[in-house]
């Protein structure tokens, strides 16, 4: 394989369960091979965090290169890393199949899994990443909860910032009355829609399922109006939480108890439809890469869509069901890193421009949110630093709308936005492009 290859990258499984993924010396020796490459690329500069400090390590060491960097001090490195992919799948090189066989991110993978096998990961975060636990627990006690979670109140979120590391300052969402699961109502399915007969098992996501019900609640009827007949199926988080803490058992656990619950619904000829782009990517990609070999989440793997994916798929094949409106007002689309990672082409733009008139300004970058990771205190003002060049160009859009396919990123970059500019105009509370689909069909 030569420099500038054409292959598209490959991902290998991750070797989780041999002896020498956990292996301290010989994950010493991998980080300095697939380092000491990036320090002399330097592709990944201006992606996320992680690179810029790397490469301050090695620029303010004795040598100048990467024999003199401490080993210890790869864990700052490894914490600044989101898992958003953008590396591997945009910018470096020599992913396989190139013979150096970088993959940067699945090694901060290994690194932590290795902080995790050693006890090393806090309580706290530990505790974060139970979202169906906290979730049930939320929206049980909602208006307590959501009082308690507002950025003005000084007095929980001081509490929450010392007791779960969370930002005092950081934009949380709020917890549902009830979960998805439990308010879904049946929608008539629209016999005479051109894609009437098409079945969806709709993943709800922990995020829709207890904090944004709307979202999923606009999927439902934007498939309905489709002809599209559609069950909710939510058996538990994707475990993309427990992936970030580097606890790799609970995510084979969660994706094997993923596959009892909906192999049966496409060997009944369903489709699988995620609402966050997080989760399908774990389904897609992540849970074949640590659960090798199992037909289940291999059959999971290949019949799973992004909801925007599955809808720009009835428009390519079928068409749309009529009725769709223009919008009162233009849009700015964020498109999520781990939309992008998915490697499908920018399907929320298409999605948006099946809308009549739709005036459409897309935003192809990093919000810097990185799921649990940019709300942390640790990482909140560095989030708002690689976030503010979206932010900027949001606000300078004053779209009425502003949407991410990742619902916590559209809430970091409206958050950027009133910081970048005061003087801008409120943007309408709607986060999802599903959501403005529903809205141009009057629903």
């Amino acid at each position: 394989m030569g420099e500038g290859g054409l292959g598209a990258p490959e991902r290998r499984p991750i070797a989780w369960r041999d002896d020498d993924f956990l292996d301290p010396g010989k994950l010493d020796t991998e980080m300095r091979r697939v380092l000491d490459v990036c320090h002399g690329c330097r592709r990944c500069f201006n992606l996320c965090d992680s690179f810029p400090r790397l490469f301050d390590l090695i620029d303010d060491s004795q040598s100048g290169e990467l024999d003199s960097v401490a080993s210890a001090d790869f864990k700052g490195v490894v914490d600044a890393c989101t898992l958003c992919d953008m590396c591997f799948m945009t910018k470096c090189p020599y992913v396989p199949p190139h013979e150096f066989d970088i993959d940067f991110p699945h090694l901060m993978l290994r690194y932590r899994a290795l902080e995790f096998s050693r006890g090393q990961v806090g309580r706290a975060k530990r505790q974060l990443a139970e979202t169906d636990r906290n979730g049930r627990l939320g929206c049980a006690s909602a208006p307590v909860a959501n009082w308690a979670s507002r950025r003005d109140n000084g007095n929980t979120r001081g509490l929450i910032e010392r007791v779960f590391g969370v930002h005092r300052d950081a934009a949380l969402p709020e917890f549902a009355s009830r979960p998805l699961t439990e308010a879904v109502r049946t929608i008539a399915v629209n016999p005479e829609a051109p894609a009437f007969g098409r079945k969806v098992a709709l993943f709800a996501t922990c995020f829709c399922n207890y904090n944004d019900t709307a979202i999923g609640a606009a999927a439902l009827s934007v498939l309905a109006r489709n002809g599209v007949e559609t069950e909710i199926v939510y058996p538990g988080c994707c475990a993309m939480p427990h992936l970030e803490n580097g606890d790799l058992g609970r995510v084979a656990e969660s994706a094997r108890a993923a596959a009892d619950a909906l192999v049966p619904w496409i060997e009944r000829g369903y489709d699988v439809v995620a609402l966050v782009p997080s989760c399908a990517l774990m389904m897609k990609s992540e849970w074949p890469l640590i659960v090798t070999g199992e037909a289940g989440i291999a059959r999971i793997a290949g019949a799973t869509f992004d909801i925007s994916e599955y809808v720009v798929d009835i428009a390519r094949d079928v068409g749309l069901a009529d009725g769709l409106k223009p919008l009162d007002g233009d849009v700015t689309l964020h498109i999520a890193c781990h939309a992008r990672a998915q490697n499908m082409g920018q399907k929320a733009r298409e999605l948006l421009e099946l809308i009549p008139g739709a005036g459409v300004s897309v935003i192809e970058r990093c919000s810097g949110h990185g799921g649990a990771w940019g709300v942390m205190k640790d990482n909140f003002e560095v989030a708002l630093k690689v976030g503010k060049p979206v932010a900027r160009e949001a606000a300078r859009n004053r779209a009425a709308y502003v949407v991410s396919e990742c619902p916590l990123a559209r809430e970091h970059i409206v958050q950027g936005m009133e910081a970048q500019d005061s003087t801008a105009p409120a943007v309408r509370d709607l986060r999802h492009p599903i959501q403005l689909l529903a809205r141009a069909y009057g629903i």
